[in-house]
C-alpha cells in the first residue's frame, strides 16, 4: 500500500515536469567566408586533401613518432586536463543524481525511563527503524537545465584536454627539430671555422716566407675568432631545446633523449602539406568545439536562474515502526505523505538579477565562440602564408649559397695563384659563412611553420583519444 502510494506521488511529479524554462540552445552557425578554401593555400605549397590526425608522420622521422607518443602519454600538462575531466564528470554525475529520489534511512535503540504513578517509574527498551523519502518536482526544469549546463561542461573539458594534446604533439616536435637545427647550424658553423682556419694558416705561411703582411694575419685571425663565437649560443639553444623537450616529456633535464642530441638533420615534410578547407578546420580544432560547448553550458544557465522565478515543488514520504523488542519490529508501522506540497517562495529581485547575470554570461560566450572561429582562421592563414613565403626565401638563400661558394673557392684560388688580395677572400668567406648560416636558419624555420600550420589546423588529438 505504501509502495502504491510513493509510485502514485512520483509518477504525478514526473507528469507534472514536463517543460523546461529559458531558452533551447541551438548551435550558432559557423562563419560562413571560411567555410571554402583557405586563401594562402597555394597550390606549390598545399594540397586540398584533409591533414592525418597523426601529422607528425607525415616527417617520416621514427624519433619525432615515438617521442610524440611517450609525450602524449606522460606529459604533466595532458595529466592535468585529464584530471580537471575526471572531476568535471564526477560533477556530472552528482547533478544526475538529483532527478532521482533521495532516501534518508534511520535506525535507533534507547532505554526509556517513565513515569506511571507519583514515584512509581518503569523501564523499557525501545527499537525503531525508518525510510523517508522526498523527490524535487522538476516543474520549471531547473534539474534537467542544471543536468544539461553539466554535460555541456563535460564536453567543454573534454574539448580543453584535447587542446592540451594538440599542444603537446606540436611542441615536441618543435622541441626536437630546434635541437636538430641548432645541431645542423653548428655543424655549418664548424665548416666555416675550419675554411677559416686555413685561411688563417695560409696567411701565416706567406708572412714567415715574406709574401704577407702582419694586417692579413691579424685579419684572418679576427674573423676566425668571430665565426668561433657564433658557437657558444648555438649551443646554448639546442641545451634549451633538449630540457624543453625533457619537460614535455614528463622527465628532469638530465633525462633528454639521446636521439634528439646527436640528430644532425633538421626534420621536414618532403610533399605538399594536406591542409582541407575551412569548414572541416573549424569541425576539427578542439578550441572552437570547447567554445562552442561552454556557450552551450552558458545557455541552459539561463533557464537554471529563470527558474529560480518559480516557486520550488517537493513531494516526500516515509515509513516507520517502533517496537519494545527487535524481534518486533515490523509488526506495528506508521507512514506519511507529506507535506505533499512545500512552497518556497523566492526573491524576485534577486532572481531576476540572477537571470541577468546568466544573459551577458551567455552573451560573453558567444562572442567567445564567434572569436574562436576567426583565431582559428588567422592562425592557419597565417601559418600557410608564413610557410610559402620561407619556402621563397629559402630557395633563393640556396642560390645565393651556391653562388658564395664558387666566389670563395675563386677567390681562394686567385690568392695562392698571388693574382688577389686577402682582403677579397676574407670578404668571400665572410659572406659565404653568413649564407650558410642563414640557409640552417631557413631550413629550421622551414620546419618550424610546418608544425606551426599542422598545429593552426587543429590535428594531434584524434589518435590520443
Amino acid at each position: 500500500m505504501i509502495r502504491r502510494a510513493l509510485v502514485t506521488v512520483l509518477m504525478s511529479a514526473t507528469a507534472l515536469s514536463a517543460c523546461a524554462v529559458g531558452p533551447s540552445y541551438k548551435v550558432p552557425a559557423p562563419v560562413a567566408a571560411g567555410q571554402g578554401a583557405f586563401v594562402s593555400a597555394e597550390t606549390a605549397v598545399a594540397s586540398a586533401d584533409a591533414p592525418p590526425g597523426d601529422w607528425w608522420r607525415l616527417f617520416q622521422d621514427p624519433t619525432i613518432d615515438a617521442l610524440v607518443q611517450e609525450a602524449l602519454a606522460a606529459n604533466k600538462d595532458i595529466a592535468v586536463a585529464a584530471a580537471n575531466l575526471a572531476r568535471v564528470r564526477a560533477v556530472l554525475s552528482e547533478t544526475r543524481s538529483s532527478l532521482l529520489p533521495s532516501t534518508t534511512t534511520s535506525a535507533g535503540a534507547q532505554r526509556v525511563r517513565s513515569q506511571l504513578t507519583p514515584g512509581e517509574f518503569a523501564e523499557m527498551d525501545q527499537y525503531s527503524v525508518g525510510l523517508d523519502v522526498s523527490y524535487e518536482v522538476d516543474l520549471f526544469g531547473r534539474v534537467r537545465r542544471s543536468l544539461e549546463a553539466s554535460r555541456a561542461d563535460t564536453a567543454a573539458a573534454q574539448a580543453a584536454l584535447d587542446v592540451v594534446r594538440v599542444s603537446v604533439a606540436a611542441e615536441t616536435a618543435r622541441a626536437f627539430a630546434d635541437a636538430c637545427a641548432a645541431n645542423a647550424q653548428i655543424a655549418v658553423a664548424k665548416r666555416s671555422v675550419a675554411l677559416q682556419q686555413d685561411t688563417y694558416d695560409l696567411t701565416a705561411r706567406q708572412l714567415e716566407v715574406g709574401r704577407g703582411t702582419a694586417l692579413d694575419t691579424a685579419s684572418a685571425a679576427s674573423q676566425l675568432e668571430t665565426t668561433k663565437a657564433s658557437l657558444p649560443p648555438l649551443e646554448a639553444q639546442r641545451a634549451a631545446a633538449l630540457f624543453r623537450l625533457a619537460l614535455l616529456l614528463g622527465k628532469a633535464p638530465s633525462e633528454a633523449p639521446a636521439a634528439a642530441a646527436d640528430c644532425a638533420a633538421v626534420p621536414q615534410v618532403r610533399r605538399l602539406i594536406p591542409v582541407g578547407d575551412g569548414a572541416g578546420m573549424l569541425a576539427r580544432r578542439p578550441d572552437v568545439r570547447q567554445a562552442e560547448r561552454e556557450l552551450a553550458a552558458s545557455t541552459a544557465r539561463i533557464g537554471v536562474a529563470t527558474a529560480g522565478l518559480y516557486p520550488s515543488v517537493s513531494l516526500g514520504g516515509g515509513i516507520s515502526t517502533i517496537a519494545e523488542n527487535a524481534g518486533d519490529l515490523g509488526d506495528d508501522y506508521q507512514f506519511s505523505i507529506g507535506p505533499l506540497i512545500r512552497w518556497s517562495f523566492p526573491n524576485i529581485l534577486a532572481a531576476r538579477a540572477r537571470v541577468k547575470q546568466a544573459g551577458a554570461s551567455a552573451e560573453g560566450a558567444l562572442a567567445s565562440f564567434e572569436k574562436a572561429n576567426l583565431t582559428a582562421l588567422q592562425e592557419t592563414e597565417t601559418a600557410l602564408n608564413a610557410y610559402a613565403r620561407e619556402l621563397d626565401r629559402r630557395a633563393a638563400l640556396k642560390r645565393a649559397r651556391d653562388e658564395g661558394e664558387k666566389a670563395a673557392k675563386l677567390a681562394r684560388l686567385r690568392l695562392e695563384a698571388g693574382s688577389d688580395s686577402l682582403l677579397n677572400v676574407l670578404v668571400q668567406e665572410r659572406n659565404l659563412a653568413s649564407l650558410e648560416a642563414q640557409l640552417a636558419q631557413s631550413d629550421a624555420q622551414v620546419t618550424t611553420d610546418q608544425i606551426a600550420l599542422f598545429k593552426a589546423l587543429g590535428g594531434g588529438w584524434e589518435k590520443a583519444s
